[in-house]
């Protein structure tokens, strides 16, 4: 793996004299009493201001003047007028933009992209306190004060749209959202090490135009410039036969192998030429010119090819930059940042945050606040690969890891500071609960792997599936004075678990409040493989282990399945599979969860595409089925509330259109009843539209209900789906 400049080791800005703010400021008046007479850098978020590192903003914000820099924070905004983006004056450096912890489609919009009535990152949970595609928004009521600052764009929603994506909430391909914006750089993934580099070398002097070799970054050009080799992606991946185009760089009639190819923009005697293979020697200076929007935007299969792409290139260890032409601009990719060591992070998450939402908010309940102020992120990346999450694109596969001692003074810090703390740690986690220091065993095979997963189809032999230094951790939190309980919110990755008995045992005997979230997400052998997660007999493995150690510290204690409607691959047939599967296994969902087409994610290129980027794209073969509409989302969700007499008609119409009318009846092993309760039958879409949690039959008690929202400490939504 690379090295980078360790963000610890810069010189500090020279405001670093005016000390450490007890917030950043929100007003003019804080700056005053701070001694400010302006900002370095100014933050607009689409969140509330909490001061707790489970707020991307809140983190950047601390890291930042952790540098020396003086750093104001514009929280939700009204968009609707420029004025407020100008309360806290003009920066000395640049305008950091992000629409919040979520993509604010996410946010705001449903799985059936109905409105949602509330947002969590907002007091009291009001909903409509930021604009769709907020990042857009913002960038331009920026400009409108502040013709000639800086605008860098970072936070989930831009990091998921750096590139031509597709828009499940417009059905079309849209184009990367550093143009629409109209910004000068994107920061994507967890941007610490970026945003240090961007800060000290503008206070330096150097025009934002000219940070054009920092990774992790996204900016625009007009051409390649001289010097580097050029590698058209198809060269990599061929799409399978085209019919003949013109080549939109072509200088003349030959073939691009013939003649070379020109940059579009370029000059008659700049010519690129495509070539097939490129020295290791050479690879810092190759970049991957990816198809153009306009291609994607037009052709499926292009846009299934160009996803396959990018995440081939994610391995900070060996990806190369990509290029993507939009019109006459080139949207350049930088390779992804070096992920941050041990020590790092721990500086990370050891400034000094208050961590408590800003006092402008006074008594007000902010939900996501609520959720997690009591948890800790000891981890950040995924290396599960799963194809419907977003973690991957966004934090990357390397597992970064706090160390022992640094999680534990942060406990510690709860414990003294955070009010109404009663003693129990909601979470010890991250996007994943159990990849805690696990990682590959050679980093010279880590850097040169490929792979877009370590665990599917099964275990890499080199990844390291020691469990031993999370059960120390676990072991140390909770002896701690004052701590009495320590629960484990964040999803197992169960595989990995079973690797560890001694984990399951741990987990199962000290850190489960009588449920445990678990994410099979289907049982079915095709979806399973199209999201890339393992087959169900690792949740039965699982299962019996958990349940063994539970009755052994004589716990009743159960697992919350959680599964995924309408995702790519599946069929009815296997939604009435998972139905039965349900019903012999006595789960009732409560919610249920349709797929959700998020930017950037290899699912959704299958959901647009009908391929499968998993495999190299061709134009015959490797289709993918994909349940769209309505009417099949709802019915996969009903399958999933087979125990609701809302659902029963949707069902035994399905039922007797697939030929399984055997499974209408009162019986043990039959599905729904052949009646329908008086008062039933015509609320079923009410009732299917919420996300996620599950609970034991009627007449067995059973856990208290999973929380249907959880937050990423990383600043992502808490996916519990590893």
């Amino acid at each position: 793996m690379q090295t980078a400049r360790d963000i610890t080791g810069y010189r500090q800005h020279w405001a670093a004299c005016f000390g450490t703010a007890p917030f950043l400021p929100m007003t003019r008046a804080e700056m005053d009493a701070l001694g400010w007479d302006s900002c370095d850098i100014i933050l607009v978020t689409g969140d509330a201001y909490v001061d707790l590192p489970s707020f991307g903003m809140a983190i950047i914000g601390r890291v930042l003047e952790g540098q020396g820099f003086r750093v104001g924070i514009i929280a939700q905004p009204d968009w609707h007028s420029a004025t407020p983006f100008a309360a806290l004056g003009r920066p000395n450096l640049f305008f950091g933009i992000t629409a919040g912890n979520m993509d604010s489609m996410v946010n705001r919009y449903t799985a059936d992209r109905r409105v949602r009535s509330d947002d969590a990152y907002t007091p009291e949970g009001v909903g409509g306190g930021r604009p769709d595609r907020s990042v857009i928004v913002y960038a331009q009521r920026v400009r409108e004060v502040f013709k000639d600052v800086p605008v860098i764009i970072g936070g989930i929603e831009a990091s998921l749209r750096r590139i031509a994506h597709f828009d499940y909430w417009s059905e079309k391909v849209r184009r990367s959202v550093l143009l629409d914006a109209k910004a000068d750089l994107l920061v994507y993934g967890n941007g610490e090490r970026q945003v240090c580099a961007i800060a000290h070398r503008l206070a330096a002097g150097e025009p934002i135009h000219e940070l054009t070799d920092i990774r992790g970054t996204a900016f625009v050009r007009r051409s390649v410039p001289s010097g580097w080799i050029e590698i058209d992606s198809t060269h990599l991946d061929a799409p399978g036969p085209l019919e003949p185009h013109p080549d939109p760089y072509a200088m003349s009639e030959q073939r691009p192998s013939e003649a070379g190819a020109a940059a579009p923009g370029a000059s008659a005697e700049t010519v690129v030429r495509f070539v097939r293979r490129v020295k290791n020697a050479d690879r810092a200076r190759s970049v991957v010119r990816m198809p153009s929007y306009e291609q994607v935007a037009d052709d499926p299969v292009l846009y299934a090819h160009a996803s396959r792409i990018l995440h081939l290139e994610s391995n900070p260890g060996n990806a190369r930059a990509l290029v993507q032409r939009h019109g006459d601009l080139d949207v350049w990719l930088n390779p992804p940042p070096i992920p941050l060591t041990t020590a790092e992070l721990d500086w990370v998450y050891e400034r000094p945050y208050q961590r408590t939402p800003h006092p402008r908010y006074g008594a007000a309940n902010i939900p996501a606040y609520k959720m997690i102020r009591f948890s800790v992120a000891i981890q950040r990346g995924c290396f599960g690969g799963c194809s419907f999450c977003s973690i991957t694109e966004h934090e990357g596969r390397i597992i970064q890891s706090r160390s022992e001692q640094s999680v534990v003074r942060e406990v510690e810090a709860i414990r003294d500071q955070v009010p109404g703390f009663t003693g129990v740690i909601s979470d010890l986690g991250g996007p994943t609960a159990n990849m805690y220091r696990l990682a590959c065993r050679s980093r010279e095979i880590e850097s040169a792997c490929r792979r877009p997963s370590c665990v599917y189809p099964g275990i890499c032999p080199n990844l390291d599936t020691d469990h031993a230094p999370l059960i120390r951790l676990y072991r140390s939190v909770r002896a701690l004075p004052g701590i009495r309980k320590v629960l484990i919110a964040s999803g197992v990755r169960y595989d990995l678990a079973v690797e560890s008995p001694e984990y399951v045992k741990e987990l199962a005997q000290h850190h489960t409040g009588g449920y445990l979230k678990i994410a099979p997400e289907a049982i079915s052998e095709e979806p399973l493989s199209l999201m890339m997660k393992p087959g169900i007999g690792a949740y039965d493995r699982f299962k019996a282990l958990f349940d063994r150690y539970s009755r052994e510290a004589g716990k009743e204690q159960y697992l919350i399945p959680y599964f995924i409607a309408a995702h790519p691959g599946t069929r009815d047939e296997d939604m009435l599979e998972l139905a039965l599967w349900l019903k012999r296994n006595g789960f009732r969902a409560d919610q249920v969860q349709a797929f959700l087409p998020a930017p950037m994610a290899s699912a959704t290129a299958m959901y647009h595409s009908g391929k499968n980027p998993l495999r190299r794209v061709r134009r015959s073969g490797g289709d993918v089925h994909v349940p769209k509409g309505l009417k099949v989302r709802r019915l996969h969700k009903a399958f999933l509330r087979y125990h609701d007499p809302n659902n029963w008609p949707l069902l035994r119409e399905a039922l007797r259109r697939m030929g399984r009318a055997d499974l209408i009846g009162s019986g043990a092993g039959q599905l729904v009843p052949a009646y329908q309760p008086a008062g039933t039958g015509g609320n079923s879409r009410a009732r299917n539209s919420h996300v996620g949690s599950h609970r034991v039959p009627t007449g067995r008690r059973g856990p208290r209900r999973a929380a249907s929202f959880r937050t990423q400490h990383t600043g992502l939504p808490r996916n519990p789906r590893r």
